[in-house]
């Protein structure tokens, strides 16, 4: 029986993506995504998520990359337009579990210990968490069996009793390594649908 439901955040319950900010940096589609391939790549935020601060970030590419001063230094100090809002269907499946109060709530979440308060200013759901566990504060991330540990310990939960919930398959793999139930996320429709099927939703 499922008693625990675990939500990574960006991607799942927020609309986060580095392209709604750089569509207003760069005219071309083409340069944007090539910026985000080779210069503020996926890789490098990871590092923050794990605990490096924001200006060791950024002294490190701008010597690489003088050119691109203004867009590397734009990532986090224009960190908000990121974020584009909830994702609606998820937030409704989220206020379900939470009012029918048969499930103990909790958030995995790689970000930035120094950008997560941009999230909590903006999103009230995060306050429906039983408990957040973020990984730039931990200094430590998924896919990590160390950061999940962290979560499960904390808390008490069996993993055996929880289900996790995220969209990185990788993610979503070593979950299931430490024996959580885990979906990949790829929209609250289907989310629905799988959460049906565990029997933690029922419509």
């Amino acid at each position: 029986m499922i008693r625990t439901v675990i939500f990574d955040l960006g991607a799942v319950l927020i609309d986060w993506n580095p392209l709604y900010l750089y569509e207003k940096i760069f005219e071309q589609e083409a340069e944007r995504h090539e910026f985000l391939r080779t210069v503020c790549t996926p890789d490098w935020n990871e590092e923050q998520d794990g605990g490096r601060t924001i200006q060791e970030a950024t002294d490190l590419l701008i010597p690489q990359f003088p050119h691109y001063e203004t867009a590397i230094r734009a990532f986090y100090g224009r960190y908000p337009e990121m974020l584009r809002g909830p994702i609606a269907g998820t937030v409704d499946i989220f206020r379900e579990l939470k009012a029918s109060g048969n499930y103990n709530l909790y958030a995995l979440t790689n970000w930035s210990a120094e950008t997560f308060p941009h999230a909590q200013e903006q999103f009230d759901f995060l306050t429906w968490f039983d408990g957040i566990v973020v990984s730039g504060i931990e200094k430590d991330r998924k896919p990590f069996a160390s950061f999940y540990n962290t979560l499960l310990n904390r808390y008490g939960i069996d993993p055996s009793t929880a289900i996790f919930i995220d969209d990185n398959l990788r993610n979503v793999k070593a979950a299931e390594q430490l024996g959580i139930r885990s979906i990949h996320f790829t929209g609250p429709v289907e989310l629905r649908r799988q959460l049906i099927d565990e029997g933690v939703l029922t419509t």
